[in-house]
């Protein structure tokens, strides 16, 4: 049950069929799920520690997209010569993930008690919401000024669209991120108890 050491593969496969299944505008629509691409990619920068990871995902998402366009009736307004800013965009996700990773390592060998793990929950928060930021900034702003969709792009407008699309696209990486977060701590407290009823015995 300890998905940190023993589990990587299939954590990696789960956060695959996540993003497979709610990328995908048909199956997503059909769920009412939120597409959970971002927080794949942060939630797997702090669970796979191979780098390799990364452009698998990001393939997989060209991909879903490129299929769900081709064959899924999707619009492809969206795909533009922007596009490609998804790569830093998913990156900055990825790293932050992984950077939270090394965060918490680092702070369980200095102490690991209440007040750590409060103050770790906070961390991960504030790292979320930074990197979910700057992939906001990166993808938002980059297909607002070059993908050309808008003829004549200003600061005031793109400001209004800051604030219009901002919210759901912060809300949609939080709702996996927090569910799978308290699922993780699920599965550490349960494995911290069994290993201490072990030692008992």
């Amino acid at each position: 049950m300890d998905i940190l050491k023993n589990k990587s593969t299939l954590v990696f496969a789960a956060l695959f069929l996540m993003m497979a299944a709610t990328r995908s505008h048909h199956f997503s629509s059909a769920l009412h799920l939120p597409d959970a691409s971002l927080a794949v990619f942060f939630l797997a920068g702090f669970f796979i520690k191979r780098l390799l990871a990364l452009p698998i995902l990001l393939i997989t998402a060209g991909t879903i997209d490129y299929l769900s366009i081709t064959y899924g009736n999707s619009s492809g307004w969206c795909v533009s010569s922007a596009y490609w800013f998804l790569i830093p965009t998913y990156a900055s996700l990825w790293f932050g993930g992984r950077w939270f990773k090394n965060h918490l390592e680092r702070s369980h060998e200095k102490n690991n008690n209440l007040t750590t793990n409060l103050l770790n929950t906070i961390v991960l928060f504030v790292t979320a919401w930074l990197s979910t930021t700057v992939a906001f900034i990166i993808s938002n702003g980059s297909f607002y000024t070059i993908s050309g969709r808008y003829s004549e792009p200003h600061w005031a407008e793109y400001i209004e669209r800051f604030g219009m699309y901002y919210p759901p696209y912060l809300s949609s990486a939080f709702t996996y991120i927090i569910a799978i977060a308290v699922l993780y701590v699920g599965v550490k407290y349960v494995n911290s108890k069994s290993s201490t009823e072990a030692i008992e015995q």
